[in-house]
């Protein structure tokens, strides 16, 4: 290889490890950026309140109320998949034990 070339690889390397710096730096802001939306301690603490906790429940319970009466093919179809979904895990489980 000549100087040259040897060069101009040296300067495409550079401008990469540059780049790979700024990305790297990026990554981390934004991570940051989304602990505030994937914090779930603020969210178990909503949850760990009596109060808080009846009114989700109470607020589905009226959800599939409403559901039954006017979509009952969707509410059977939402039944139907939960219960493959509890099938599945627990094939799953049985066979990891």
């Amino acid at each position: 290889m000549d100087s040259q070339t040897v060069s101009a690889l040296e300067i495409k390397n550079s401008k990469l490890e540059e780049e790979n710096a700024l990305l790297k730096q990026k990554i981390i802001e934004l991570e940051e950026r989304l602990k505030n939306y994937n914090s779930t301690e603020r969210y178990k603490k909503y949850y760990e309140n009596e109060v808080n906790a009846q009114k989700v429940k109470e607020r589905n319970k009226n959800y599939l109320k409403k559901m039954q009466k006017t979509n009952p093919e969707k509410l059977k179809e939402l039944r139907h998949n939960a219960y493959m979904r509890r099938k599945e895990r627990k094939l799953q489980n049985s066979i990891q034990t």
